[in-house]
């Protein structure tokens, strides 16, 4: 019973997080990224504003609807993890704590999700009954 509930909570983790990040955050990125408005965008590596705000949209939108399936779960969430590390603790390092909660929240949740998975709910786990993937390494990160 136990590990039916641990699933159930990561699905709905997984999936509220997932969720709220694509539609909140990733879909208004990517429209703006589709729309041919000039970028503007914090650059916290020096790769150039277009490039980090592809980086961080493709973050946003791609790995939070990937992770809300359940399909490359933890490299979504590992994805995720950073973009919100980078938000909380670069972007508004100099901010306080209730403009960087939202951010330090979503990273804190990724990166459960990095540690734990997806959990038995999950798009992945069903291919890899199916795959019967043997490497070790190879179904922790793709999981």
């Amino acid at each position: 019973m136990t590990d039916k509930l641990n699933d159930l909570g990561l699905f709905i983790l997984r999936s509220a997080f997932g969720i709220i990040m694509l539609t909140a955050h990733g879909y208004p990125k990517l429209l703006k990224l589709f729309s041919g408005a000039e970028i503007k965008f914090f650059d916290p590596f020096g790769i150039g504003e277009t490039l980090s705000f592809i980086l961080a949209a493709g973050a946003e939108f791609a790995g939070a609807a990937l992770l809300t399936l359940g399909i490359f779960s933890r490299l979504s969430a590992l994805s995720l993890a950073a973009t919100m590390f980078v938000a909380a603790f670069i972007y508004h390092a100099n901010d306080p704590f209730n403009v960087q909660e939202k951010s330090i929240l979503f990273f804190v949740g990724f990166l459960v999700l990095f540690i734990t998975g997806p959990g038995k709910y999950s798009l992945q786990k069903f291919i890899d009954n199916k795959l019967k993937v043997k490497n070790s390494t190879l179904k922790f990160l793709f999981s």
